[in-house]
């Protein structure tokens, strides 16, 4: 490309992480060479899969030669696997690809052009979603839309510090990220066993945000998404949530954001205890006391783990049920 071209359109790299997704991800390495930008590079690292995938990858990088795999013998978890596929690139804006998720047309453009006109404080463009199931049917879009295709409810934007340790607002696949960002923050931390909470705190303690308002990105869900892994008893993630939340901890300022992420630290203290972490509940509840003294539901969620009542099988049968009718209502399903 030209030295104006680049200027431009400045570089941007995928980095598509696939692990026994065999079944998708050739779909999801399309959408990125059909996208109408032109300057768009792509990694693909497959991280020990058993299944078809790295025959897929194969065959798709041999009609792609401009792309670039790293096959890891083994899984080296998510986040080591996105770094290093990081440190292969050099675009000035990067993002993660799910090898499950699919980009629609123009995204890539959008979400660049956007950016180009941002100030430099601006760490992260991201967009609205549809969800789809294994076969492409779609769920519902991550935040509801009105008549016009925009979302109907507010989305924050700009300093979203608050935001970030109130709720999980940001749908992940859509996001594009600044890459200087990514390098004074030493990519992913790899000790973490997802990335998304902890790339939020550390970033938007000093960077902001845009919404785009526009559905850019096809996000797939499955039986073994992270949503519903949060439900196993012996999921890592949220002893990894705890990590986030200490850093999260040690980097408010004021005494609302405290208060915000004491709230959250609540929501984690019930998530562990019906995970049968009870040990995990009561560090959580720890760290609540250090902030304020806990509400009387979350109380009771810590006297109750301390006798360590086996309510997992019950909460995960409740769980499925409740995503059953919601997808019942939205017309997904029919009888």
């Amino acid at each position: 490309m030209s030295p104006f071209l680049n200027q431009s359109k400045p570089w941007v790299s995928v980095i598509c992480t696939c692990y026994n997704q065999g079944s998708f991800v050739g779909e999801a390495l399309r959408s990125v060479v059909e996208q109408d930008y032109p300057n768009v590079e792509l990694v693909v690292i497959d991280n020990g899969s058993t299944d078809q995938s790295i025959q897929q990858i194969d065959e798709f990088a041999a009609r792609h030669p401009a792309v670039r795999v790293i096959k890891n013998p083994t899984n080296v978890g998510l986040n080591r696997a996105f770094n290093q596929g990081l440190k292969l690139t050099v675009g000035r804006y990067v993002i993660d690809l799910a090898a499950d998720d699919v980009l629609l047309p123009g995204r890539i453009a959008k979400q660049a052009e956007l950016f180009n006109r941002l100030p430099g404080y601006y760490a992260v463009v991201f967009t609205n979603a549809a969800f789809i199931d294994g076969q492409g049917n779609r769920l519902g879009t991550h935040y509801p839309l009105d008549s016009n295709g925009r979302a109907r409810v507010r989305v924050p934007s700009g300093n979203v510090f608050c935001d970030v340790l109130d709720r999980h607002f940001v749908c992940t696949p859509t996001m594009m990220m600044r890459r200087s960002v990514l390098d004074e923050l030493g990519g992913y931390d790899e000790s973490l066993a997802f990335e998304d909470f902890d790339f939020w705190v550390r970033s938007a303690r000093s960077y902001h945000y845009a919404y785009l308002d526009d559905v850019l990105t096809l996000k797939r869900r499955l039986p073994d998404s992270l949503s519903t892994q949060v439900m196993q008893r012996n999921n890592q993630l949220l002893a990894s949530s705890l990590i986030v939340c200490q850093r999260a901890f040690d980097t408010c300022q004021t005494d609302n954001e405290q208060h915000i992420l004491a709230r959250r630290i609540g929501q984690f203290v019930r998530k562990a205890f019906y995970a049968e972490q009870f040990d995990l509940a009561l560090r959580f509840g720890q760290l609540l006391s250090r902030i304020e003294s806990p509400g009387a539901a979350t109380r009771l969620f810590l006297g109750m783990s301390y006798v360590h009542l086996p309510v997992n099988g019950l909460y995960r049968r409740y769980r499925n049920w409740q995503l059953s009718r919601q997808l019942k209502l939205a017309g997904v399903i029919h009888r």
